[in-house]
This record gives C-alpha cells, sequence and structure tokens, in this order.
C-alpha cells in the first residue's frame, strides 16, 4: 500500500536576499523548428546536442535571474552564481543563503568555497524531493511555458536572444499570482512582504545547512569564478534599473 504524500509546506521569506534558489534546466539545442512546436514526431532533432539553462530566483520577491550555458559543472555553476549575486546587489539586494539541489557541482569543494567566500550559508533540499526547492522548480515550468517553448525558434542562438527580453518582462511587468498580481520588481521596495512570515522556514528545513560558517550575509559579491569562464547567454536587463558594471544583458 502506497503511504499518501506529505503535505506541501509552503513559506516565504520576509525580505528580499534572505533566500534565493538556484536550479538548472536541460535543453536540447536547436538546429530547426522541431517536434514541440509542430506537433509532428517526423520533425524531432537527434544529436544536436544540449544547452543548460541555470535560473536563480529570490524567495521574497521572485525577482529572477537565468543565463544559458554549456554545461551544468561547478565551473559553471559558481561562476553563474557570481554572476548573479552581482546582479542582485545591482538592484539592493543582498543574498544572505542560497538553496539547491544535490546535484554533483553543488556538493563539491569548489561550490562551497565560492559560498564561503561570498559570505553565504548553503542550504541543500531533502534528497529526492525537488518540491523543497519549489520556487525554483515553478520558475522553471514558467520560462519553458512562456519563453522556451513559447515560438518556433530556428536556432539555438534565436533562443537565447530572446531570454533577456522575456526575464524583463517576467521581472517588471508580468503580475505574479504570489504577489497579488504584481510584477516582482514592485516588491523590492514593499516591507514588510504581505504574507510573509518571519523565519518561517528554519536554518535545517527544507534544507540541510552546508556551510555554518557563514556570516550574515556579503558585504559585496566576491569573484569566486575562475577567469575565462564562459560567457552568459541572455541575461536579465530590468531596464527600469541600471545593471552593475560588468553585466551585459
Amino acid at each position: 500500500m502506497l503511504e499518501p504524500k506529505p503535505p506541501v509546506v509552503r513559506y516565504q521569506r520576509e525580505r528580499p536576499g534572505e533566500l534565493i534558489h538556484i536550479d538548472v534546466k536541460k535543453l536540447g539545442r536547436i538546429q530547426a523548428v522541431g517536434h514541440r512546436i509542430t506537433g509532428d514526431p517526423r520533425d524531432r532533432k537527434r544529436g544536436a546536442g544540449w544547452e543548460y539553462v541555470h535560473v536563480c530566483i529570490d524567495d521574497a520577491s521572485r525577482l529572477a535571474y537565468s543565463e544559458v550555458l554549456l554545461d551544468e559543472r561547478q565551473d559553471s555553476a559558481v561562476s553563474f552564481l557570481d554572476r548573479a549575486l552581482v546582479w542582485f546587489a545591482g538592484h539592493g539586494v543582498t543574498v544572505q543563503r542560497v538553496m539547491t539541489d544535490n546535484g554533483s557541482a553543488y556538493r563539491s569543494h569548489r561550490w562551497r568555497a565560492g559560498c564561503r567566500t561570498a559570505g553565504l550559508r548553503h542550504l541543500r533540499t531533502k534528497p529526492y524531493t525537488p518540491r523543497t526547492n519549489g520556487k525554483a522548480e515553478r520558475f522553471i515550468q514558467t520560462s519553458l511555458r512562456e519563453w522556451a517553448y513559447a515560438r518556433a525558434y530556428t536556432s539555438s542562438q534565436m533562443r537565447q536572444d530572446a531570454l533577456a527580453d522575456w526575464l524583463d518582462h517576467y521581472n517588471t511587468v508580468r503580475p505574479h499570482t504570489a504577489l497579488a498580481n504584481r510584477p516582482p520588481v514592485l516588491r523590492l521596495s514593499q516591507q514588510p512582504f504581505l504574507g510573509s512570515a518571519k523565519a518561517a522556514v528554519p536554518s535545517s528545513r527544507p534544507g540541510a545547512d552546508d556551510d555554518r560558517g557563514g556570516g550574515p550575509g556579503q558585504g559585496s559579491p566576491k569573484a569566486t569564478g575562475t577567469a575565462g569562464a564562459q560567457p552568459p547567454c541572455g541575461g536579465p536587463s530590468l531596464r527600469s534599473r541600471s545593471l552593475p558594471a560588468g553585466i551585459h544583458a
């Protein structure tokens, strides 16, 4: 007899930066319009390879940052974290904690060192329980529905080029049901956040604390990525606010 699924525990941090969620989604590279758009299985393209969408979303405000990278290895994951921290800092958000799944990149010494250098506390989800990182999972589904599979892209580059505009729309225009139908950028200046509960998630749940030596948060993002890390393909611009130096949409 199957045991019933445990009830979903919903939570929301009180302030931007208290917790960000990071995840990765693998996408097939595009050589031509494929079967997901045409509905014809004969249009399935094989052997084109993969690319990886790294996503980061703030728990309190739902402000989101994404990049398309060549892989999901530790160097790419840490470099993405660096750029995400710079981007959030450019919008007045100081990140204190980061939640990920148990992928090999997030269990690596390099990731642990990157979090320590940035002053981040790393939380990991319970194994085989992706719902504990549900905000990232839902943002990925929204990204697939409204960006990745929303148009008949003829190349991967065309899809990458569309990411920045879609993210700008998501952050500044698109209403979010969890935010009283307001876009994320409008929640940055609202204190306290409606429907939030301070310290609603103990440090040991829903993730396991991976770095207990972290302080209350980084003062300014520090570069933990290696020189020559692969550049991002498509990041949000948030045209209503300026981007930090060195980041290009």
